[in-house]
């Protein structure tokens, strides 16, 4: 069962780019702008900081029907009410996070080869995310690139909807759609803009979706 998610702009957060702004102010202008998925990532953030930023990101994300989603904390999701998880291929296996999660929760996966990508076949999860399509500095831990035809090849086979991540920006987003996204995630070209809402908008203007 496929839980219902628009993947379109799928914003996320990194506070170390966001130009000294609150993150939350940065969130709410990129919702404002067309965002519609917020993924919470804190990578150097002790676990009570972290479950009580996702607390209230929520009660800021939830009365605009966009959902949060935790970046590889399944213990952080279930205790902030978010709404799913995205895990990595390091993090909990996916059966596990299901169990946890239970039916309802949205739950991604990243794949970084197209050996990971066959495997997550057989996986009910909601979306994959596709990492890195471009090379990045926000993605730092893993070897390869999918590039355009690398997506659109995986497009073509997956039975699960994708989600580009790394490197995405106005100048190639458009792409990306062509080879078959059925979203994009997007961290700096969104966080570390000087206007995060125009800059969303720009985005799901030239995504089309």
């Amino acid at each position: 069962m496929r839980r219902a998610v628009d993947l379109t702009l799928y914003l996320v957060t990194d506070r170390e780019l966001s130009r000294g702004r609150p993150l939350e102010d940065v969130v709410l202008a990129a919702v404002r702008g067309g965002a519609t998925l917020v993924q919470l990532r804190e990578k150097h953030t002790g676990t009570r900081d972290f479950v009580a930023l996702a607390r209230a990101l929520r009660a800021r994300l939830e009365p605009l029907k966009i959902p949060l989603i935790i970046n590889d904390r399944v213990d952080v999701a279930l205790a902030s009410g978010a709404a799913g998880v995205h895990i990595g291929q390091r993090d909990m296996a996916y059966p596990d996070a299901r169990r946890l999660m239970g039916p309802g929760a949205i739950i991604g996966l990243s794949v970084e080869t197209p050996e990971q990508a066959a495997e997550a076949a057989r996986l009910d999860v909601d979306y994959l995310g596709v990492s890195p399509v471009f090379s990045t500095p926000t993605k730092t831990d893993t070897t390869t690139e999918w590039g355009i035809e690398g997506l659109a090849n995986l497009a073509r086979v997956s039975p699960h909807p994708l989600v580009a991540i790394g490197g995405i920006n106005a100048t190639n987003a458009r792409a990306v759609a062509a080879a078959g996204a059925a979203g994009i995630a997007v961290v700096s070209a969104i966080c570390a803009a000087v206007d995060p809402e125009a800059a969303a908008r720009e985005l799901r203007v030239l995504f089309g979706k």
